[in-house]
């Protein structure tokens, strides 16, 4: 999914107005939380526009962030049993690409915002860094969400684009579907605006 402008933006950010800090987080001084790398998203009617790739960008900035030392944090999302998100079928299970391994800590949860009724909050604040680095699927909602509930509680999260995907998705008023590329850049968008830093890749971070 791509990640770059071929035009310089003149925007200015809320972040800015608000003399928010713009340096990209540095791995070996911040959490990592990859958000929702579940089966779900790979078939079926909830098949991401650009999962592979996205996931591929994951496991590189996962294997780079055990060589830094940096804490790991997995998140899933359980929808109950029978569900798209069901964590006791293969369906809702990490995908093997960026499975977590032996010291790395599983949070379920069950609302966008990761940090909600969670306590990802507890093993962010135990690692003892401000900054985050918040990846996974869907870009539009539990990425974006995530970040936004780690802004709130004092956190700085920084996202890597690359690293993250979602889908094609409609409302009502228009006829056609917007699409996915569109749906990632508004996320990144929002993001950037107020909730945090946005980098093309794993090779921007500080």
């Amino acid at each position: 999914m791509a990640t770059t402008s071929t035009t310089t933006s003149t925007t200015t950010t809320l972040r800015e107005l608000s003399g928010l800090d713009q340096t990209p987080a540095r791995l070996g001084d911040a959490t990592l939380i990859l958000v929702d790398y579940q089966n779900t998203y790979t078939r079926g009617t909830l098949e991401l526009t650009g999962w592979s790739e996205a996931l591929d960008a994951a496991a590189d900035l996962l294997a780079r962030a055990r060589a830094a030392g940096a804490k790991v944090v997995h998140v899933i999302h359980d929808g109950g049993e029978g569900s798209a998100y069901d964590i006791r079928a293969e369906i809702g299970q990490i995908h093997e690409r960026v499975a977590p391994v032996d010291g790395e800590p599983v949070v379920v949860k069950g609302a966008p915002d990761s940090f909600h009724g969670t306590d990802l909050g507890e093993h962010v604040d135990a690692a003892g860094h401000k900054d985050v680095v918040v990846v996974g699927f869907m870009t539009h909602m539990c990425v974006t969400f995530t970040a936004q509930g780690a802004f709130l509680r004092g956190n700085r999260p920084t996202v890597v684009a690359d690293a993250c995907a979602t889908r094609p998705l409609r409302h009502g008023a228009r006829d056609t579907d917007v699409p996915a590329e569109q749906v990632h850049h508004s996320a990144l968008g929002t993001i950037a605006d107020l909730y945090g830093v946005v980098v093309p890749s794993a090779d921007h971070l500080g």
